[in-house]
């Protein structure tokens, strides 16, 4: 007989284990020597509900769980309830179809529905990511990806539909850079900055990058390098995150770019393809081997910016509505 009951303290080892034997693909961190990642993204986050995290129990064994959160204000400063997520589903392979999963996620849509959600979506991505940043996705949670199989048809029997696709890309350190003309002559007069965090820097910002190894990378004139950026605007920027959860399971140091911008002005003149350039020739002085970036199928400026500089798709991640909204 399964029974279902929300997270308690002692549980964190057996929803790893969870996660380590579900198999859910390359996109998935495993083989953690420890927990203390999973902790830190998950549980210590200031606004982990434990009834958002709900275990299925065989005899006493934890054989599933689901995981539920909220997205962020359009501001970055504050959760919106309205904005209900499915972050994960994990059932052992041993206990799938049994209708276990369908269960977890009736439960998980409840929880969301009693705290406000107007709205629910499985699989987290930009701005509704509350928790496995760092774990699952890559360089960012970009929905559930097709590389993790079972996922697709599962959301689909359950009567969700696909309503965002996000391209999961990727590039060795060791390949050839490609000769720019115009990326050649803005180096000339600007300079890559790193800073620690953006200014001014949100508290969804710091939820997510404030926990992991992050650096906050900008193109800014050669003229000086001020102690704020806010002195002296930058014209284009991205982040960079260490994925150290992935280095035991990929078998390789890699870095992800994300949130990468371009003021207004300076779009289509080569400065976002000149940053990325400037971003690989620093990391190549370190022991980074991979890179990655997740682009959503509708920014097509960023999916030629960043294929200009030699990613190429290697998965791809899906997210989905629930259609009883």
């Amino acid at each position: 007989m399964i029974e279902y009951r929300a997270f308690r303290n002692y549980d964190p080892p057996q929803i790893l284990r969870l996660w380590e034997e579900a198999k859910l693909g390359h996109g998935a961190a495993q083989a953690l020597s420890n927990d203390m990642s999973f902790d830190m993204v998950n549980y210590a986050q200031t606004y982990f509900d434990r009834h958002g995290l709900i275990l299925a129990i065989d005899d006493g064994t934890p054989v599933g769980f689901v995981h539920a959160g909220f997205g962020c204000s359009a501001d970055g400063n504050s959760l919106d309830n309205s904005r209900g997520v499915i972050c994960a589903v994990v059932v052992h392979p041993k206990y799938r179809r049994q209708g276990i999963g369908r269960e977890l996620v009736s439960r998980a849509e409840t929880f969301l529905k009693g705290k406000g959600a107007t709205q629910i979506q499985a699989g987290p991505a930009r701005r509704t990511d509350p928790f496995y940043f760092g774990l699952y996705g890559g360089a960012r949670p970009a929905g559930f990806l097709l590389s993790d199989e079972s996922a697709s048809p599962f959301f689909t029997s359950l009567g969700y539909e696909a309503s965002g696709h996000y391209a999961i890309t990727s590039r060795q350190m060791s390949d050839r850079d490609p000769v720019h003309f115009r990326s050649s002559m803005i180096r000339r007069k600007w300079e890559l900055m790193l800073v620690d965090r953006p200014d001014p820097c949100s508290w969804w910002w710091m939820c997510r990058y404030g926990r992991l190894d992050a650096v906050y990378c900008v193109l800014v004139p050669k003229a000086g390098r001020p102690a704020s950026t806010a002195a002296l605007p930058p014209v284009a920027g991205v982040t960079i995150v260490g994925l150290d959860a992935y280095a035991k399971s990929w078998h390789e140091q890699a870095i992800g770019l994300v949130d990468l911008w371009v003021d207004e002005q300076y779009r289509r003149q080569g400065f976002g393809q000149a940053l990325l350039l400037e971003v690989i020739k620093r990391l190549r002085k370190e022991t980074v081997t991979r890179l990655t970036a997740n682009i959503e199928d509708g920014d097509v400026a960023a999916k030629k910016v960043f294929e200009s500089v030699g990613f190429s798709k290697i998965d791809e991640g899906v997210v989905y509505k629930s259609s009883s909204f």
